[in-house]
């Protein structure tokens, strides 16, 4: 997450370890879909962390998120190009509570082969409207803040969407949030260039809570 040619935004994996392209991951599931494994049980773990049911309290949305995180890291070298090219990269995460409850913030160490770097992301939840809006500080560029991603959890995923700029043409920005597996969440990045009518995901987050 940075400004569009290296932000972060966005999660499904059943691989290990590597945003997707408009045909999906290499072989895995399309940008937007959820595999069978990842679609959520009733009364399951994942269903508890990561519903919408009438009268929850959605401040706690990301409860599931707050602690200590390795991260896998997989991104496309180029976005919105045609690109089937990937990266992996490892990372960590801190994630905790702030504004009495109503927000969450995580640090994050990205180990990027180019160089190494630092970011945060900043989430503040409006009870009013029921909806997420979401930060990213790149610590490279600590003079701004990208664009916020605006949107919520809906049937155990969390979506939220945003407009930002790619060489210097408008484009649509999408994050994804799933818990295939408890205490494994997963974030997905994915542009769009004909205002949503199809996506390329362009990097994906696969979490793993540290002991």
């Amino acid at each position: 997450m940075s400004n569009a040619s290296d932000r972060t935004r966005a999660i499904s994996l059943n691989g290990r370890v590597d945003r997707t392209s408009a045909s999906g991951y290499e072989q895995i599931n399309r940008p937007g879909e959820l595999s069978a494994n990842s679609r959520l049980k009733p009364g399951s773990r994942q269903e508890h962390f990561m519903s919408t049911q009438p009268g929850r309290n959605g401040a706690a949305d990301f409860d599931f998120f707050i602690g200590d995180w390795d991260v896998a890291h997989r991104r496309l070298k180029e976005r919105l190009a045609g690109c089937n090219d990937w990266v992996g990269f490892v990372g960590t995460t801190v994630t905790q509570k702030i504004l009495g409850g109503l927000g969450n913030m995580d640090d994050n160490f990205l180990d990027l082969p180019g160089g190494a770097y630092r970011a945060i992301t900043l989430r503040s939840y409006d009870p009013k409207s029921g909806q997420w809006s979401i930060w990213w500080l790149d610590g490279r560029y600590p003079g701004t803040l990208d664009t916020p991603m605006v949107g919520g959890f809906e049937n155990g995923v969390g979506t939220f969407y945003g407009n930002d700029t790619l060489g210097g043409r408008p484009i649509r920005v999408r994050f994804l949030w799933t818990l295939p597996q408890p205490d494994m969440p997963r974030w997905e990045q994915a542009f769009s260039a004909d205002a949503g009518a199809s996506w390329e995901t362009n990097w994906v987050m696969e979490f793993t809570r540290r002991p």
